[in-house]
């Protein structure tokens, strides 16, 4: 599933083709996804202008200028594809398409084409009123944006606090840290030299304020290399994730840590948790 840096990388995408521009139209060629789309879901969409596109954890949030926001997740395999031209015919698995205007006011010319392909049908979109957005059942009890000044080590801390299962189950909680998702739990926490299957609560200050420092400092160059594309994740433009060749331990069971000497019995090893692959090294991590 597309964990934050991917998730922001395709609203980036879209900002740059959605924003001040109108859906000049907008097809959906099925009434569900994971789940049914808002009644007259396209029809309540044309017309429409865009005012910002954003994230909220694994969420794209696109504000519209009548007070609502179209919210959609991309669950499992979904894909927002920008082209200059819908594809003719269709591909099997393009359900939803949005054909902005050329230009910021009332036109509605043909611009570029923004395609929702998702063979799983896992993804969602739905239309919410922009006011209550934060009381979204989907949003609602989200923890911080970890890119935020708010997330620090005492809110961390303050989440973690009592937990006495393993930390990595933890970090994969949305109501502790939003969008946070297994690989960059994986390499954020051997980033910060911290075991795993620790106690989430066992934590000091210093432990907390590196943890932080490691969340933020992966997330970020996950961001700039457009996420890590592992089986379905592209950019809108098309182009693949390149955070995937940076993994320091995510998927390199058996194999030696970056900067480290471990080999044999204290290679990177893999163990499950909650039923995820989580993958660390015995000898930097404690």
């Amino acid at each position: 599933m597309p964990e934050l840096p991917e998730v922001e990388t395709v609203c980036r995408g879209l900002a740059a083709v959605w924003e001040g521009r109108r859906f000049a139209r907008v097809v959906s060629r099925r009434g569900d996804l994971r789940r049914p789309l808002p009644h007259s879901f396209a029809e309540r969409l044309t017309g429409r202008r865009v005012e910002r596109v954003g994230r909220r954890a694994k969420y794209i949030l696109a504000g519209l200028d009548d007070g609502w926001t179209l919210l959609v997740h991309l669950g499992m395999s979904g894909r927002m594809v920008i082209t200059a031209a819908a594809p003719e015919p269709p591909g099997r698995h393009d359900h939803v398409e949005f054909r902005t205007s050329h230009g910021t006011g009332n036109d509605t010319g043909n611009g570029v084409v923004v395609t929702y392909t998702d063979p799983r049908r896992f993804g969602l979109m739905d239309l919410v009123e922009t006011a209550g957005l934060a009381g979204h059942p989907l949003l609602r009890g989200l923890g911080p944006e970890p890119l935020d000044q708010a997330f620090d080590a005492d809110a961390l801390g303050a989440a973690l606090g009592g937990r006495r299962g393993p930390l990595k189950a933890a970090l994969l909680d949305q109501r502790v840290v939003a969008g946070l998702g297994n690989i960059y739990a994986c390499e954020s926490l051997f980033r910060a030299g911290l075991a795993p299957d620790r106690p989430a609560g066992s934590l000091d200050h210093d432990s907390l304020r590196r943890l932080v420092g490691a969340i933020r400092t992966v997330l970020i160059a996950a961001i700039a290399a457009g996420g890590s594309s592992l089986r379905d994740h592209v950019q809108p433009s098309g182009e693949i994730g390149r955070f995937q060749h940076a993994f320091a331990v995510y998927g390199r069971a058996g194999e030696p840590c970056p900067g480290c000497d471990c080999g044999g019995t204290d290679s990177v090893r893999r163990i499950v948790q909650s039923g995820r692959s989580t993958f660390f090294c015995p000898r930097r991590q404690a």
